[in-house]
């Protein structure tokens, strides 16, 4: 979820998909030690995440329950990304805790409301327009697919394995560079100490265990 952003000069995007020129690190960013700390506590918010969108689906979890929570929600949404743009390391800390209990009361209310969790039998991934991609088995498991007033495109596998074969550089790309992925979706948590520039670079503050 948090970018670093130890690159000085690139051009970064906002959560809201505006561009937005940092040369500078966020606070919580300046030290080592400081980013695996705040980096820490963002994994621990992606896993809830993932979590609540193989459960619920990509962006659906939020247009399940009323307006107050959802505005609530939002509202944490926008904290959080705050403190991943500009905050010292407890904020980091504080809204990424915040958020994982949003997400948490989001669940509850979706499961006292009996709303229905997505289809086991449909995947759904993120695409870089910002619609949603379903994938069913076949066509007669469209019907399974929970759109929930959002873009959501629905492919079956025939079509993907066509869509495939359409594009050759990503088949050689996968007979060339086996298990290596085209385009990066939240489906793991990141190692932070890729983000890490020196593999000689000294912890300069003290770890809390």
């Amino acid at each position: 979820m948090a970018k670093p952003k130890f690159e000085n000069g690139k051009q970064q995007k906002h959560s809201f998909g505006i561009p937005v020129a940092r040369m500078d690190p966020p606070p919580w960013q300046t030290t080592v030690g400081m980013f695996i700390s705040g980096q820490a506590e963002v994994d621990e918010l992606d896993l809830v995440a993932i979590e609540m969108e193989r459960r619920w689906g990509v962006g659906r979890l939020r247009l399940l329950v009323d307006t107050v929570m959802r505005e609530k929600f939002d509202r944490q949404r926008y904290l959080l990304n705050q403190a991943l743009w500009h905050g010292e390391l407890q904020d980091v800390i504080t809204q990424a805790r915040r958020m994982i209990a949003a997400w948490r009361a989001l669940d509850r209310a979706a499961v006292a409301a009996g709303k229905a969790e997505l289809d086991t039998e449909v995947w759904e991934v993120v695409m870089p327009s910002g619609a949603v991609a379903a994938i069913v088995r076949d066509p007669h498991q469209a019907g399974k697919v929970a759109a929930q007033d959002r873009a959501v495109r629905v492919y079956t596998l025939d079509e993907i394995g066509r869509l495939i074969e359409g594009f050759p550089e990503i088949l050689a790309a996968k007979q060339v560079f086996p298990g290596a992925t085209v385009e990066r979706v939240r489906t793991k948590v990141t190692d932070p100490l890729d983000a890490v520039p020196d593999s000689k670079a000294l912890i300069d503050d003290t770890l809390p265990f």
